[in-house]
């Protein structure tokens, strides 16, 4: 990782001015839904330092994780409202005029981390993100890969027709809900806060997230299986409001992209060293880690992602299929 600052850090010990003793010109209110310890934070804070450092203190940026300033969906809304700045959200984002989102969690699309930076760093991904911006009013700064998402719950789960009505936490996305349904799942959206103690009561069954998000809501402590679906591998956005990253001069601006560039390899670093640890977290903590067959989950999926895709994101969709 040291490679990864050493640039930033050399030319601000060098160049920057002293900091102030006054209040910062701006300042960058980013909320996130994850915890302390996850590696979403761990690369925020990362880019918090930069960005301070480099702006010799005229913008102070805020970290708030585990949803301390709302939920991703009330995050999206304050940004809009300009009561926060900054968050990390993905396909929500087709819930307030940007339909093509949807693409960045489209079940069993996207089968490698390869083709994954292809789809997102490529033309495919820069549509995604001028609709973002144009329709939503939040520009995506850079995005960050995510590992698999896999379901868990508190019975095997090897086949489709071992779900039967499963009562399942999924986010407030269309598609994920019409995909789960036709796999014979009961949705339930809810946000992501309000799971644990869901699961602990009962209340709801199962859910799905990639694996650093199942150890970092502690969900061992309430699931017992993780079903290795891989149904969505996926990536996800950094986003600031477009008038606050326009409000800011020119270089100061620069000094936001630049360091959300640098945040973004910081990310994939750590994001790979988590990878390689995670099962066998997760498995100490007494999950069991279930074989399923996911050729039968993708042919069901795709048929509903099919039937629930429409016009200029259909199309891209099937685009996205033909870097496979």
């Amino acid at each position: 990782m040291k490679t990864v600052f050493a640039g930033w850090i050399a030319a601000a010990s060098f160049a920057a001015l002293p900091m102030s003793a006054n209040a910062a010109d701006y300042t960058l209110k980013f909320g996130h839904l994850a915890n302390e310890n996850h590696i979403y934070n761990q690369a925020a804070l990362a880019f918090e330092e930069e960005v301070e450092s480099r702006s010799a203190g005229r913008i102070d940026v805020q970290i708030f994780p585990n949803e301390q300033l709302g939920s991703e969906s009330e995050m999206v809304s304050s940004i809009q409202l300009g009561t926060a700045d900054m968050t990390i959200t993905g396909e929500p984002l087709q819930n307030w005029g940007a339909p093509k989102a949807a693409l960045l969690g489209v079940p069993y699309a996207i089968d490698s981390s390869e083709m994954l930076k292809r789809v997102a760093g490529g033309e495919i991904g820069q549509e995604i993100e001028s609709q973002i911006e144009n329709q939503v009013g939040l520009v995506p700064l850079t995005w960050f890969e995510r590992g698999p998402r896999e379901l868990t719950s508190n019975r095997p789960i090897k086949t489709p027709d071992d779900l039967d009505g499963i009562i399942l936490r999924l986010p407030d996305v269309p598609l994920h809900i019409k995909v789960w349904q036709a796999l014979g799942a009961k949705p339930t959206p809810m946000a992501f806060g309000e799971m644990f103690s869901a699961l602990q009561q009962g209340t709801i069954e199962g859910q799905e997230n990639p694996l650093s998000l199942i150890e970092s809501a502690s969900l061992y402590e309430v699931q017992d299986y993780v079903n290795v679906t891989d149904h969505v591998r996926s990536w996800i956005y950094v986003v600031i409001g477009k008038r606050k990253l326009e409000s800011m001069p020119d270089d100061l601006q620069t000094v936001v992209r630049e360091a959300a560039d640098n945040m973004h390899e910081t990310y994939q670093e750590l994001f790979v060293e988590d990878q390689k640890r995670l099962r066998e977290s997760l498995q100490e903590r007494g999950m069991e880690f279930v074989e399923v067959d996911q050729k039968a989950f993708s042919e069901r999926a795709r048929e509903a992602v099919e039937a629930n895709l429409s016009g200029d994101t259909l199309a891209l969709y099937h685009k996205m299929l033909e870097l496979e």
